[in-house]
This record gives structure tokens, sequence and C-alpha cells, in this order.
């Protein structure tokens, strides 16, 4: 089914607006991370889901067979529900939630296609749908194939997205920006949309907005720039630092940009080429930021002291997930937030 209202009814909330809860899922596999990851991945995910528990409610997605794997790790604090996954992401694979004037809230899917076809992606594909049934949410069916960590929103009328993945076509053969800029007002309630080029073929997303620009607040823009001249990133990021200088969102305000840097080291455990050191990758709780550090003690204050300048009132929390970024993900890629519908 389509949303048939009319456009600017419907609003994805920023991060930073309240949420009811996080979703999660525990579903890393062997098949998929290696037995030398495997293990970490899963304290991974499970010190991401402590952390945000002690904010903000937190439902884990498992499958059935590793129920006892995830008792172990997880806090009593944490909903668990059991479904057959392929992979842990559900920042791709789950339900983006919008909600209108009228108290009510939607879940869109957008039609996970495992990157373009990159991964096994069967069970996951079913994820946004079973987020909207078990969270009692109607679900709508997006004419667009998309993830959600390809899309950033201010709340207030303003999209970043990245034409490397929006219009590739191993998700969206023929698609026009015009095109996708209606599905975008459409749906998520946007006035204004700010394309950055990303990168294709580097990474398994093909240049995910939420590895390279995130909204702070309204008019503020936290980016990424990779300072190694021999890292694909680090052309790309100087290009997109520059667009977004030059933008406004949908209020007219000329952007503020602020950067964080990328650390110049990590450590050498999980090191890997897909490791993805970067700390734009954070998420946006109830009363926190949960956000990686890398064991580059400078870069990572600087991190640190960064967002906390940019949310002053909640509390800044840096963990060490090494094993979820050595698969080429962060924080935010494990995570998806339902919003509170306020009264």
């Amino acid at each position: 089914m389509m949303i048939n209202q009319p456009s600017g009814l419907w609003r994805m909330p920023d991060e930073s607006e309240l949420h009811q809860r996080t979703w999660m899922a525990f579903g890393a596999s062997l098949d998929v991370w290696g037995q030398k990851l495997l293990p970490e991945v899963r304290r991974n995910l499970a010190l991401i889901a402590n952390t945000i528990a002690q904010f903000e409610p937190v439902t884990m997605l498992v499958r059935p067979n590793e129920l006892n794997i995830a008792r172990k790790l997880l806090s009593e604090k944490i909903r668990l529900l059991t479904i057959e996954l392929d992979d842990l992401w559900i920042r791709d694979t789950g339900a983006v939630f919008v909600v209108n004037s009228q108290r009510q809230k939607t879940a869109l899917d957008f039609n996970f296609n495992g990157w373009g076809q990159k991964q096994e992606f069967k069970l996951d594909a079913q994820v946004a749908a079973f987020v909207a049934q078990t969270g009692g949410v109607k679900r709508v069916v997006s004419d667009l194939t998309l993830e959600g960590g390809g899309i950033e929103v201010d709340g207030q009328g303003t999209a970043i997205v990245t034409e490397s993945c929006v219009l590739n076509a191993n998700r969206n053969p023929n698609l026009t920006k015009s095109q996708a800029e209606l599905e975008f007002k459409k749906l998520l309630g946007v006035q204004k949309v700010i394309w950055l080029p990303g990168i294709r073929n580097m990474d398994i997303t093909d240049g995910h907005t939420d590895f390279y620009a995130r909204f702070a607040s309204s008019g503020v823009v936290v980016a990424g720039y990779d300072p190694d001249p021999l890292s694909f990133d680090h052309e790309v990021t100087k290009a997109h630092l520059k667009i977004l200088r030059a933008s406004q969102d949908a209020k007219g305000q000329n952007l503020q940009v602020v950067v964080l840097q990328a650390p110049s080291r990590i450590r050498d455990k999980y090191a890997s080429q897909d490791f993805a050191a970067g700390y734009i990758n954070f998420y946006v709780c109830n009363g926190a930021v949960i956000a990686p550090e890398f064991g580059d003690q400078k870069a990572d204050l600087a991190a640190k002291n960064t967002l906390q300048s940019l949310f002053p009132k909640r509390k800044i929390v840096q963990l060490n997930i090494d094993g979820i970024a050595a698969g080429g993900g962060g924080i935010h890629c494990t995570t998806q937030q339902e919003p509170v519908i306020h009264s």
C-alpha cells in the first residue's frame, strides 16, 4: 500500500527527537562474519544495546536458535523478539518511522535488496514488515529501493542523501533526481533535498549518508573528513564539505558545517581493509549520544569534545566497536529509532 495523503502531512522526525524505543538485530552469522569476528561482533552488539538501554527501551530481534547466546550477553531490560535474519544492519533493513499531526505513526518499507544484491537478503527483506507488525504500526511500501542509512533528515524539511546510493542502477534503475525528490517529499515530509555525490563500489552500501553527514540541530551539520590522501574517501569527503558549506536548508539557513576528522590510527587486532574508522556513524538516543572510539587518544577526545559541543544536554558515551567496524559498519548502522508521537 502507498501513502495517498497530500505532500507534507507525514514527517520523518530528527533522530534527536524523543524515542519510544530503539530497534536492533542480533543478526551476526558465521557465514558473513567469519570465526574470528563473530564473537567480537556479538559482544559489540550487546555493548551497544546495553548502553542504549540505560537511556531508553531497546527491542532486539534474535534468531530462535541464538536466544540463549543473546540472553547471556544482553541486559534483562532488553526485549527479545525471535525472527530469522541474514545480518545485523537494522538501520538499513528495518522500518523508517514517520509521524503526522494527527498523532499517527507509519513504518516505511524501502524494499531492502541487499545493497544492490551484494549479499543474501531474503530474510532481511522481511524485517521492516516484522517491525511494523510487532510494533502495531501501519506499514507503507515505498516506490524506491533504499536503506535507512542513506537518509539523513533534520525533521524540519531538509534531507541529505547520496547520489551513489539513491541513483544507483542496482537499486533504482533510470531514477531521476526529481523523481526521487517527489517520493522523499511525499513519504518524509521534506521540501529540500541536498545531494552529495557519495562513492560507488568502495563499500557494500555504495556510500551511505550516515558515514558522511549528520544533522546535529537545525542548520547545523556534522560532516566527516578523511585526511589521508591515499584513502578513497579523501577526495569525496572534501567534495562533500564544499557542497554542504554552500548549501541552505529548507528554511533558507546557510548550513553551519562542523568537521569530525577520522582517526589517524586504529587498534591492530581487528584492522582490515573494510574497517570503518570514522566518528560520523554515532547514534542519538534519549539523553545521550553513543559514539565510537578507535584507540587514537587525540582523535577520540577531539571527537568526544566536538559531539559534546553539538549536543550539550546529552551524555557522550564512546564505545569500542572494532568488530563491527571491521565489517564496514558502525553504531548508527546497528540501530533504528522509533519516535514518540507527541500529544
